[in-house]
C-alpha cells in the first residue's frame, strides 16, 4: 500500500500568545545559531515548541494549517492515495510522526511531497531528508521516496499557468 506524506512548512496560530511567541523565537534562534547551549535552556525551547504544536487549530486561527488540509484532500481526491499531512514547524504532527503513522497505517511504500519549489530552503534540502532517513532506519522494510528536488521548467510552466487565469 502507497501513502503520501505532504510535507508542509507550518505557521504559528494567529491567537497564540504574543509574548510567549517572541520568546520562543529568541530560544530558537539562538539554539540554531549557537552552541553549547544549558540543557535547561534546550528543554525550556522543546516545551514551548511541544505547546505550539498542540495549540488547537481552526480555518480561522491557522489558515495554512487548514489549507494544508484542504491540499491533502484534493491530493487524496486526484491520486487515489490516503495523504498524511506532516509539518516542519509549528503545527503537529511533526513530518517524522506523520512518517511513523504512514508506516503504523500499512503502508509499504511512503511517498513524501512539498509544495516547496524550489532549491535553497533547510527544510526542503536538510530537513525533510533527515525525517526521511530517521524512518528508513527505523523502517527498513517500508520504501520511502522524495518527490523532490522538482525539475525547474515544470514549476515555471505551472507559474505561467496561474498567471494565464488572472
Amino acid at each position: 500500500m502507497t501513502v503520501i506524506v505532504l510535507a508542509m512548512h507550518g505557521a504559528p496560530p494567529k491567537d497564540y500568545p504574543g509574548s510567549e511567541l517572541m520568546e520562543f523565537f529568541k530560544l530558537h534562534m539562538a539554539l540554531e545559531h549557537g552552541d553549547g547551549f544549558p540543557q535547561a535552556m534546550i528543554h525550556k525551547h522543546d516545551e514551548m515548541d511541544d505547546k505550539i504544536r498542540q495549540w488547537p487549530r481552526t480555518a480561522k486561527n491557522d489558515p495554512f494549517w487548514y489549507a494544508s488540509h484542504k491540499l491533502a484532500q484534493e491530493m487524496n481526491r486526484i491520486t487515489g492515495y490516503d495523504v498524511i499531512v506532516g509539518f516542519n514547524e509549528f503545527c503537529s504532527p511533526s513530518i517524522d510522526e506523520a512518517l511513523e503513522t504512514a508506516v503504523q497505517s500499512g503502508a509499504d511504500e511512503i511517498i513524501v511531497i512539498t509544495p516547496m519549489m524550489t532549491p535553497g530552503g533547510k527544510h526542503s534540502e536538510i530537513d525533510i531528508p533527515q525525517s526521511i532517513e530517521r524512518a528508513q532506519e527505523s523502517h527498513p522494510d517500508v520504501s520511502f521516496r522524495y518527490a523532490w528536488p522538482f525539475d525547474l521548467s515544470v514549476v515555471a510552466s505551472f507559474l505561467a499557468e496561474q498567471l494565464s487565469q488572472l
